[in-house]
């Protein structure tokens, strides 16, 4: 199985949660996108431990199975038809949320998250891994 990390994913793997671990041991691939490595740096800098934290997310992406999916136009279409029908339904989500789940959708990858927003984009394969 393909699966796709958010920031409150990978953040909950280094921490030690059981679950999370659990999908990425059996996971054939991993996928970290640049908007969740964005986050994750704006979040370290914030922080008191960002050559720490720089150090075991360079570790992480080093990994055999883990990859980084590449922003492309379909990428973007998805995100504009992901956004639009969030804004009819006035539901809308963070901004970097929807190019997470566009990435997540253009690659066949399971979200794994632990921000319940994502139920309300149609067509996503997601998953709270902690529930």
């Amino acid at each position: 199985m393909r699966v796709l990390l958010d920031t409150s994913a990978y953040s909950l793997l280094l921490d030690g949660h059981a679950a999370m671990g659990y999908r990425i041991r059996t996971a054939a691939e991993i996928q970290l996108p640049l908007i969740v490595i964005g986050e994750l740096l704006c979040g370290y800098r914030k922080g008191t431990r960002l050559r720490e934290n720089l150090e075991k997310l360079e570790r992480f992406l080093a990994g055999p199975r883990v990859v980084q999916p590449e922003l492309t136009r379909e990428t973007a279409d998805r995100y504009s038809r992901i956004y639009e029908t969030l804004r009819r339904k006035g539901r809308p989500i963070p901004t970097n949320d929807m190019w997470i789940a566009a990435h997540a959708m253009e690659t066949g990858a399971e979200l794994l998250s632990f921000d319940r927003h994502f139920e309300l984009v149609d067509g996503l394969a997601w998953t709270h891994p902690g529930a």
